[in-house]
């Protein structure tokens, strides 16, 4: 067990007590409500880690470290940008998958900039946030949004080498 869950399982047991403090109503309500979540998300959760295992036994160490490896520069840092924007699913995929490259010769730098263009470029995020905040501000946070993982890709070239 290592230490992210450990954590877990104490904030999992302090809120069932603080649940129990309040009442048994309310311990019921939550572990239902933990119930439909696990049902409605276990298959994909699942599903993500089988494809991270297929990923890491059929990934390419040669080709991670020459694409996006700590000598590929400010090639990689580009790439890496491509990649994060196109990378799908929630941190439950994202991460593993990341982790792989990373284990695979990624270079800190590439990783930096991948996990930030996941998080604030993420394709699949504008088909829902067009048809919410509309064209204008999908454009402007977006346009905006494509100098950040570039940025932290450079400052970490720049800081770590």
């Amino acid at each position: 067990m290592n230490t992210a869950t450990i954590i877990l399982w104490i904030i999992a047991l302090v809120m069932f007590l603080f649940s129990w403090k309040d009442s048994p109503d309310t311990v019921k309500r939550g572990g239902l409500l933990s119930f439909q979540t696990t049902k409605q998300n276990g298959l994909l959760i699942v599903l993500a880690f089988v494809i991270v295992g297929f990923v890491n036994v059929l990934s390419p160490q040669k080709l991670v470290q020459e694409w996006i490896g700590p000598a590929s520069g400010l090639q990689g840092i580009l790439l890496a940008e491509v990649v994060g924007m196109l990378l799908p699913g929630g941190p439950y995929v994202v991460f593993p998958l990341i982790a792989i490259l990373s284990e695979a010769g990624a270079g800190i730098a590439p990783v930096i900039t991948l996990i930030t263009s996941w998080s604030t470029q993420s394709l699949l995020t504008l088909s829902f946030e067009l048809p919410l905040m509309g064209w204008r501000f999908m454009l402007i946070r977006w346009v905006l949004g494509l100098g950040i993982p570039l940025l932290a890709g450079a400052a970490v070239l720049l800081l770590w080498g």
